[in-house]
C-alpha cells in the first residue's frame, strides 16, 4: 500500500477532531433564553411602498388582468373562466340507492371445505355465524351480513347449522337435505358489529323496512320472524272463528 493510500485510509477510519465537530451552547433552556431558530423567521414583504422597494406601483400585481384587480379571491375549484364547465356539459346518470345492502357471499363448496380442513364446525347448539366465517378466513369482510349461496352443492357432504342475515333457496335445499338447517336472521350496522365482536350486552334491533319484515316474515326463506307471523296468524284466525 503506497503512503497516500495509507494516510487516506487513516483519514477515513480515524475519529473526528474536536474542531470539526458541531459546537452546541451550554446555556440553560429558560424562560429568557427561548427565541425562534435562526433564519425561521422573516420581515414583511411590504407592498406599494414606492419604487426603491422593489415592490411599488403595481405591488408585483403586474398590469390589468383577473388576478390584477383588487379584492379578487381564488376562483373557486371547477371554475373555467367563465364558460360552463365539464361537471355540468355532462348529464347525469343513475341514482345512488340509500336502502342497499350489500352482502358478502359465502358457497357451499367453500364452506365444505373449511370443514374438512377443521377451521369451521357447527352444531345445533352452536351454529355458524358471521364471528365463525370471519374469524376462521372464510370471509375477508362480512360488509352488511354474509349471504350463503348455492354454488358448489354437489360437494356439500356434511350436515351444516347456519345463523346467516340472507341465504338463497338453491342453498337451503342442498343444506336440509343433509340434515344441517339455515336460520335467517336481520342484523343493523350496530347489531352485526357486536355479533363480529362477540358482545352480547346490548339488545338487537328489529328490522323497520318494510321489504326486510315481509322477507324475514317467510318461512321459505326461512327468517327468524315466521314463527311469530305463523302463531299470530293462528290466534287471529281462532279469534275470529
Amino acid at each position: 500500500m503506497s503512503l497516500s493510500t495509507a494516510s487516506r485510509v487513516s483519514r477515513l477510519w480515524s475519529a473526528p477532531s474536536i474542531s470539526s465537530t458541531r459546537q452546541y451552547t451550554t446555556q440553560p433552556v429558560a424562560l429568557h433564553t427561548l427565541r425562534p431558530s435562526p433564519g425561521s423567521q422573516h420581515s414583511q414583504k411590504r407592498l406599494g411602498r414606492g419604487q426603491g422597494s422593489g415592490h411599488g406601483g403595481t405591488s408585483t400585481r403586474g398590469h390589468k388582468g383577473q388576478k390584477a384587480r383588487s379584492g379578487n379571491g381564488k376562483p373557486k375549484a371547477g371554475f373555467e373562466g367563465g364558460q360552463t364547465p365539464i361537471t355540468r356539459r355532462f348529464p347525469k346518470r343513475g341514482f345512488t340507492n340509500p336502502t342497499e345492502r350489500e352482502f358478502a357471499p359465502v358457497n357451499l363448496d367453500r364452506l365444505q371445505h373449511w370443514i374438512d380442513s377443521g377451521r369451521l364446525t357447527s352444531s345445533p347448539q352452536s351454529p355458524i355465524t358471521a364471528r365463525e366465517l370471519l374469524l376462521s378466513g372464510c370471509v375477508h369482510n362480512v360488509k352488511d351480513g354474509v349471504k350463503l349461496l348455492g354454488d358448489g352443492a354437489e360437494q356439500l357432504k356434511s350436515p351444516v347449522f347456519l345463523e346467516l342475515s340472507r341465504a338463497s333457496k338453491s342453498a337451503i335445499s342442498a343444506i336440509e337435505s343433509k340434515g344441517g338447517k339455515v336460520f335467517c336472521k336481520y342484523y343493523n350496522d350496530l347489531a352485526l358489529k357486536d355479533l363480529v365482536q362477540g358482545r352480547t350486552d346490548r339488545q338487537e334491533a328489529l328490522p323497520v323496512r318494510k321489504a326486510d319484515i315481509l322477507w324475514y316474515s317467510k318461512k321459505s326463506n326461512r327468517g327468524y320472524l315466521a314463527d311469530s307471523v305463523s302463531q299470530i296468524e293462528a290466534a287471529n284466525s281462532s279469534v275470529s272463528a
